[in-house]
């Protein structure tokens, strides 16, 4: 039989939840279970055995390499797609630049943020579950509504974001054939909303996995793919620049006056193209929203925190370099006219069929990003209405499914109805808004400062009592504000990207 989800809580500790059915949990998650009996509590070393771990819980059985699998899913998205186009409105010198220092950022705020995964001692120190629990056990108060509230915000929109660039792949497959075999002179429009239905319906089906310990599968095989079709992105680009016989682009990026398939760039428009890039460049790289909900599936010793420092240096320098040949070789390939999406703006057209192959591997490796994403708000959700409604059979009893060659599923009424329903209205939004490099700025600007640097620098700076006015504290504070800034002007350029495209934007028709 397959073990009990995590995102519900066991029935064992029933006489634990209904002690806790007031509103002010509505923000708050799991609490650590009592010891089962006097020896535990006297030795909470105890625990420790081959089921379990030192929570009660069960064994942890993630590794380096699961961990890092789940890094790249959630880091090499469909934010590698739009880098080329993020280098061209900066140019060859701002655009790696910006990279370089993105990388750097997450990279220094990401362990930070990993040594706040257990409070106290960084060993033995208590649990926390998730991105919220951590900022509850270190900071407090009305901050953890507001972490609440815009990491799970930032969950939702990934969910839409990865929708869009699903069906702008699975398009692109049907638009490169057609094009290919009317030899250019059909413009082959179509639309979107079937497209994205099919995707919704996938991941109706993957969002029951109960939780994120039992998707390690389905984040391998897509971080796989993540690889697959940013290669292919890297080989087009080399033999793009090798048949041009020369490298395209400026110092400067795009320059005004430049004819685009929206309009000829103006000053103004220079300047919300650059501040959207930065938008874009941040999303490619927002992954600590779910950092502490991957190292809660690592096993230890060692220290969880240093398994999650090695996968994370060796993820970012796997992306940034993947990041790096993708962008610049995007954009050496195309110069100013670098499309939003490398694979689906139609900068290649041959050869179609590694088009096609690479297109496919997209679509795969959204279907498992956008559970990486989910399964923490999903287990939010249920989790706090386990609380709310621990009576109820229907919010917590588990039925088991025989499943022929695969063993025992365990059916939960409210996991399939609730994750169904959030599946369709995520779809239904990404119908209403298919801005695929738009909605990527607002995401990564909405999601960069508040989630990748302020809380892990406050939490680093409580959990460490590093003094107010030190050294340390004035240089963690002047990375928190420049970092603010940058989100801001990503935000603004990414918004007046929107109001461009809704003049000409009519719901559910849009065609590509």
């Amino acid at each position: 039989m397959l073990p009990r989800s995590r995102t519900l809580p066991s029935r064992i500790h029933h006489d634990a939840f209904e002690e806790r059915h007031d509103i002010k949990h509505y923000l708050q998650v799991e609490v650590q279970p009592k010891a089962h009996n006097e020896t535990e509590a006297i030795n909470p070393q105890a625990n420790y055995s081959k089921c379990f771990d030192d929570d009660g819980r069960l064994k942890r059985t993630g590794t380096f390499w699961t961990a890092t699998s789940h890094i790249i899913t959630a880091v090499i998205g469909s934010g590698v797609l739009s880098l080329a186009w993020a280098i061209g409105q900066l140019g060859w010198v701002a655009g790696p630049t910006v990279m370089i220092l993105f990388a750097l950022v997450n990279l220094y705020t990401s362990n930070l943020l990993s040594q706040c995964y257990r409070s106290g001692d960084p060993v033995t120190g208590q649990r926390n579950y998730t991105y919220m629990d951590a900022v509850k056990a270190n900071l407090g108060g009305k901050k953890v509504m507001l972490c609440g509230l815009i990491q799970y915000l930032n969950l939702f929109g990934v969910a839409i974001g990865y929708t869009i660039a699903a069906s702008v792949s699975m398009m692109a497959i049907k638009r490169s054939n057609c094009f290919h075999k009317s030899g250019g002179k059909n413009p082959c429009h179509m639309s979107s909303n079937g497209y994205m239905i099919t995707f919704g319906i996938a991941e109706v089906i993957f969002s029951q996995i109960p939780d994120f310990d039992q998707v390690w599968w389905l984040s391998i095989v897509a971080a796989v793919m993540s690889f697959t079709y940013s290669t292919v992105g890297l080989g087009l680009g080399i033999g793009k620049v090798a048949e041009n016989g020369n490298i395209r682009g400026s110092l400067t990026g795009i320059s005004i006056g430049t004819v685009t398939h929206a309009g000829t760039v103006t000053s103004m428009q220079k300047i919300w193209r650059s501040l959207q890039a930065l938008g874009a460049i941040a999303f490619a790289y927002s992954y600590s929203v779910i950092l502490i909900e991957i190292q809660d599936t690592v096993k230890s010793p060692p220290a969880e925190h240093k398994t999650m420092k090695k996968a994370t240096v060796f993820s970012i320098t796997v992306t940034t370099a993947f990041y790096l040949l993708c962008g610049c070789m995007g954009y050496a390939s195309f110069g100013d006219l670098a499309p939003g999406n490398l694979l689906t703006g139609f900068g290649f057209y041959n050869p179609n069929w590694l088009l096609d192959i690479a297109n496919v591997a997209i679509v795969v490796h959204l279907v498992g990003a956008y559970q990486v994403y989910c399964q923490p708000l999903f287990a939010f959700v249920e989790k706090w209405s386990a609380q709310k409604w621990s009576k109820s059979d229907f919010v917590t009893a588990e039925y088991d499914i025989p499943i022929p060659f695969c063993g025992v599923y365990q059916l939960n009424l409210f996991r399939l109805v609730w994750r169904t329903m959030f599946v369709l209205l995520t779809t239904i939004i990404a119908m209403l808004m298919p801005f695929f490099n738009d909605v990527v700025g607002i995401l990564g600007a909405m999601g960069f400062w508040p989630l990748t640097v302020y809380f892990p620098i406050e939490m680093y700076i409580a959990q460490k009592k590093i003094g107010r006015g030190t050294a340390r504290w004035l240089g963690l504070q002047i990375l928190s504000v420049s970092c603010f800034f940058i989100t801001v002007a990503a935000a603004i350029g990414s918004l007046a990207g929107v109001v461009l495209d809704l003049k000409t934007y009519k719901p559910f028709q849009t065609t590509y």
